[in-house]
């Protein structure tokens, strides 16, 4: 019984003793979280640069992991807030700092990002989990005072998808989306083997710095015209419209509208006419939402609110 315990304490204390990377081979990753670990102290340093973080900076970082972009935040900003739902990975990351004075730096909060509420901060770094890839974006998108900048690393494919323009294979209602809010910057690629375990895919690093002043668009109703428009991003955005549950939506909205401004409502009205009228007068009823841009598509919003048709 002896060695027994004498073997466990053994390996209590190089488990303790073991460096993050020999940890990260202790504890199983979750890749149902998105646990992929960035392993390239280079990579790693890279990002951090891009961030421009500033002595005054406060900094939240999403899916801090066992702490490898974390420590280097620590070096430049005045304050980190390192949101991990995993409670191993949050108990590494504490681990990295404790008893050094970047540990009253670092506050890390336990739980989803999603849902949490966020205190304030200037810059936004993320080695981001696949499935929240897209809520994370409109998160910090839509906050009331939103990140200076985001440093985010998504899967290639979706970071092409933010960054595409009208024409490429990859543009779409993301692509519009974000680009009305953002300025958004291809940085580098990442290969899957600067990771640990390494995903199926490659991996892209993304800039994203919201535009100020805001556009003065309201989200609600700018999505759903591009909801519409992007139901077949290579067919004319007139077959968008001709679903009777999209006419359906938008002629209890036409009422709606008529009723909250004190409008009478004609009965006679029949609301397909009145959206094939708007799709030809702005010169919208032929063209593809995969070849049109921001512009076009708040022509066609602006033309829609002209005769009382809404979106949200």
């Amino acid at each position: 019984m002896g060695k027994v315990a004498s073997a466990k304490r053994n390996k209590a204390v190089e488990t303790a003793n073991a460096s993050p990377v020999q940890r990260l081979n202790i504890f199983k990753m979750n890749t149902g979280l998105g646990q992929h670990m960035l392993k390239n102290p280079l990579v790693a340093q890279g990002i951090v640069d891009k961030a421009e973080i500033k002595p005054s900076d406060v900094v939240l970082e999403v899916g801090p992991g066992t702490g490898n972009l974390t420590v280097r935040i620590l070096e430049k900003a005045r304050k980190v807030y390192a949101v991990e739902m995993d409670p191993r990975m949050a108990a590494e990351v504490t681990k990295r700092v404790q008893g050094k004075p970047e540990q009253k730096k670092l506050e890390v909060i336990l739980g989803d990002f999603i849902k949490a509420d966020l205190p304030y901060f200037d810059v936004c770094i993320s080695n981001t989990p696949y499935q929240i890839s897209s809520p994370l974006v409109f998160k910090l998108l839509n906050l009331p005072r939103p990140p200076r900048i985001s440093i985010l690393m998504f899967q290639r494919e979706f970071a092409m998808r933010l960054v595409a323009r009208p024409g490429d294979s990859l543009y779409c209602r993301l692509s519009v989306n974000v680009q009305m809010w953002a300025t958004v910057t291809h940085i580098m690629k990442v290969g899957k083997n600067n990771f640990r375990p390494p995903p199926q895919v490659e991996s892209s690093v993304v800039r994203i710095e919201p535009k100020n002043p805001r556009p003065p668009i309201d989200f609600e109703e700018w999505d759903g015209l591009l909801r519409i428009c992007f139901v077949r991003k290579n067919r004319m955005i007139s077959a968008g419209f001709k679903s009777s549950s999209v006419t359906d939506i938008l002629a209890k909205n036409y009422k709606t509208y008529c009723s909250q401004n004190d409008i009478m409502v004609d009965d006679s009205l029949n609301i397909s006419k009145l959206i094939d009228q708007v799709l030809t007068e702005t010169g919208m009823s032929d063209k593809r939402a995969g070849k049109c841009d921001e512009a076009d598509f708040l022509k066609l919003l602006y033309a829609f609110h002209q005769v009382g048709i809404h979106f949200a």
